[in-house]
């Protein structure tokens, strides 16, 4: 090594010599330049930068480089090395592979934060606030209001405990801010979910069926329906379609983060809107009617709705079907109004006198409860029965 050519930048030197190490490439502090490895020895290893330079990986890098960077640091390899002195008290010029490799990874972070591009890493660390990133020799901080929305740290008492169960999982984020000067890289895995999303979603509404069966998560709860997620795609379960029961309310029936299956019902490919159904993969209660009731059966049900034609009864078993006890099947006797026999969540005895699975129809009757008529039938009954 030559121990007089690195003189040719330093101050004290002639005032023509700039000229000379521009002529001969020199290497300048601050710059990362291209070499190759040429030995290894206990203390140091020599790169070999061409224009008859070579310099040295040394000291405290040189013990921490990982079993990854000893690999690339191979003899005969190619490496880029930042230039940190052009001459140590020994003469040496002194390289840093980690630095080089640091440079290199703030450029990938521009050009992550350009093009907008999903990085995927692990979680290294976290701090007040947030976690840790690891983007090769650079770490990245990720905001807890910029992590999912199933990762984030819901009460300050508690984020460092729920930060640090985080540490080791993979995480997908997208760069939103970089600055060098100020060693500062900001990740967001929300912005990198919504494109992620995005992308599913569009694949999923290209391929999608009415008649297709989905596995989903149930997002969110409304009054009208629940939100069901399909792999990026969100659609609704109308309340109607949550169950072959009435439903009153989504959360009597569904709770957010339960794995559902669901039909899909229809799909609006201007509006990006799927109508989903629970209850069409479920046995449909009227074409299994016939095989648990037939016509003259006496059976157990609750007035629901009065109206001036009749009222409106539920059978008190599991599918809760509603069926019609008409104003001439209340009483032998003429009423006026349907009021007069029954009230609105009155559980009663009444008679099955009609079943139409095809029109879903139950006609059921109050005044033949205790008709002689169906007598033979009711002690044929009650004899199985007991």
């Amino acid at each position: 090594m030559s121990d007089n050519i690195f003189n040719a930048g330093s101050g004290d030197g002639h005032p023509m010599d700039f000229l000379l190490a521009e002529e001969l490439n020199l290497p300048k502090v601050g710059e990362i330049r291209q070499g190759q490895v040429v030995k290894h020895t206990d203390n140091v290893i020599l790169v070999d930068l061409g224009a008859k330079s070579e310099g040295i990986i040394a000291g405290d890098e040189l013990a921490a480089l990982d079993s990854k960077a000893r690999e690339i640091l191979a003899v005969g390899n190619d490496v880029r090395v930042f230039i940190v002195d052009l001459e140590d008290q020994n003469g040496n010029l002194i390289l840093s592979y980690a630095k080089a490799a640091q440079e290199q990874d703030w450029e990938t972070a521009n050009e992550l934060l350009d093009n907008q591009q999903v990085y995927d890493s692990k979680i290294i660390g976290y701090n007040r606030g947030g976690v840790l990133v690891k983007m090769g020799h650079i770490r990245g901080f990720v905001p807890n209001s910029q992590l999912g929305r199933d990762r984030q740290a819901r009460q300050k008492e508690s984020s460092d405990k729920h930060f640090q169960s985080l540490v080791g999982q993979a995480i997908s984020a997208k760069v939103i801010e970089v600055d060098r000067k100020r060693n500062r890289l900001i990740m967001s895995e929300r912005a990198a979910r919504q494109e992620i999303r995005a992308a599913q979603r569009e694949k999923l509404l290209a391929n999608i069926k009415v008649g297709d069966v989905h596995k989903g998560r149930v997002v969110n709860l409304a009054n009208f329906g629940a939100f069901v997620d399909i792999g990026g795609l969100e659609g609704l379960v109308h309340l109607s379609e949550l169950s072959w029961k009435r439903t009153n309310n989504p959360s009597d029936v569904l709770k957010v983060g339960e794995e559902v299956e669901v039909y899909v019902l229809n799909i609006d490919n201007e509006k990006n809107r799927l109508a989903l159904s629970i209850k069409r993969l479920l046995p449909d209660p009227w074409t299994l009617l016939e095989q648990h009731y037939q016509v003259g059966q006496l059976v157990e049900a609750t007035i629901t709705k009065i109206t001036n034609f009749g009222a409106f009864a539920r059978l008190n078993d599991e599918y809760e079907l509603v069926g019609l006890i008409h104003i001439s099947e209340m009483s032998e006797d003429r009423i006026e109004h349907p009021r007069e026999i029954v009230k609105p969540s009155e559980k009663m005895m009444v008679r099955i006198i009609r079943i139409d699975t095809e029109q879903r129809q139950l006609g059921l009757s109050l005044k033949q409860v205790a008709s002689d008529k169906f007598l033979e039938a009711d002690m044929e009954m009650l004899s199985t029965s007991s």
